[in-house]
């Protein structure tokens, strides 16, 4: 039953007040089911994501309000629909409830040992589950955010000073602030929430020995973010591996995809590989939509950049499959070298590669790139990386 009106809200950093106001009054239901679009979108995909959500009406990020469409709602119990890319770009709206979105805010303040009233620094995109998710956080620990358009040293630093106790960041964030020599900017936080990508260890740990009290988080749209801090699955929620794949449950998984049959499942299967350590805790091993098929062989592109980053002269790296007429595909590894002026050898990388992984893991063509192009999210864009291959 579709019985709840929808209303889209374009936002832009300085409308996020705005936002939280429409968020507030969708999750106590004394409003519109909410569906947040970032402005900075291309006109197009606006215009797409709009045709295909059909909201009853568009707030601006100057506040005026426009009826659009004849709209046909939602579920009444339908809170916030994010809109995501699905593997065919198409968008694919994801159903959050009011009740999976605060208890999601309400077990990750309690793992966060967030206390009532502190405040939240938000410099992630507020149209993405992280950064909406900070908004939850906020309204459930009766606080407002901080708002900061980047992460840099200064930004945190300031923050801290007025008052901002918590934050949630991606790896490429963490990643800027320690090629700038500044991962102690983060050690005045009580919490750093990392998730949305995945994280080296390295690149924690060095952030932990600065000062900074890091918790990796794993999740999706469809968990309302993060639900497995630390490998631990956040109170309510229940992990399983099952063929390699990461199952999910508990009270944080969404409603289903909007114009599609309801989610009724317990349990939601995730595009995941993982394993289940002796103790229980959950190890990431990479997306299955991701495996790289050589030879008959699988390889996870995420275990290869792992072992790429522990060489010495690699910054950054990225993993991903090229078709190739004798192996079916080949591995690609992109890497960001330390120094441009002497970058690492296919060789060297590929005697890395193996002392860590099966030979067929190891790359049979290095791409030097002067960065990593990354999504809003921080994961990597691999769309954008197969076309500068091409």
């Amino acid at each position: 039953m579709t019985d709840r009106p929808l209303r889209a809200v374009l936002v832009t950093h300085a409308s996020v007040p705005r936002l939280t106001g429409h968020l507030a009054a969708a999750l106590d239901g004394s409003g519109p089911a909410l569906l947040p679009v970032s402005a900075d979108l291309p006109p197009a995909r606006i215009a797409q994501l709009l045709d295909t959500f059909r909201p009853l009406d568009v707030v601006g990020p100057d506040g005026d309000t426009t009826r659009r469409y004849d709209s046909p709602g939602v579920a009444a119990d339908t809170a916030v629909i994010i809109g995501t890319s699905g593997s065919t770009g198409e968008p694919k709206g994801v159903e959050l409830s009011a009740r999976a979105l605060t208890h999601s805010a309400r077990a990750s303040l309690a793992r966060a040992g967030a206390r009532a009233g502190e405040r939240w620094l938000l410099c992630l995109p507020a149209a993405h589950i992280a950064g909406l998710q900070v908004l939850v956080r906020s309204l459930a620990a009766g606080t407002e955010p901080l708002l900061a358009p980047r992460a840099d040293a200064t930004v945190l630093a300031d923050s801290v000073l007025a008052g901002a106790r918590h934050v949630s960041l991606v790896p490429t964030q963490l990643r800027r602030l320690a090629d700038d020599g500044r991962l102690d900017a983060l050690a005045g936080f009580g919490s750093v929430l990392l998730g949305g990508a995945a994280a080296t260890p390295g690149l924690v740990e060095a952030a932990r020995r600065a000062g900074a009290r890091v918790i990796t988080t794993y999740g999706m749209t469809e968990t309302c973010g993060g639900c497995v801090y630390d490998g631990v699955p956040l109170d309510g929620v229940e992990v399983a591996v099952r063929d390699e794949r990461i199952w999910l449950a508990g009270p944080v998984l969404f409603n289903g995809y909007y114009g599609q049959p309801p989610h009724d499942d317990v349990w939601f299967r995730t595009s995941d590989l993982g394993r289940l350590a002796a103790d229980g805790t959950l190890g990431i091993r990479g997306r299955a939509d991701d495996v790289i098929v050589t030879g008959g062989h699988k390889v996870v592109p995420a275990e290869v950049v792992a072992a790429l980053l522990r060489a010495p002269g690699v910054r950054d790296a990225a993993v991903l499959g090229e078709a190739d007429p004798d192996w079916g595909e080949r591995v690609v590894a992109v890497v960001v070298p330390t120094d441009p002026g002497d970058p690492p050898s296919l060789k060297m990388l590929r005697m890395h590669v193996k002392e860590s992984l099966p030979r067929y893991a190891s790359p049979s063509r290095v791409v030097l790139a002067a960065a990593i192009p990354v999504l809003p999210s921080g994961k990597p864009d691999l769309v954008r990386l197969r076309q500068d291959l091409r």
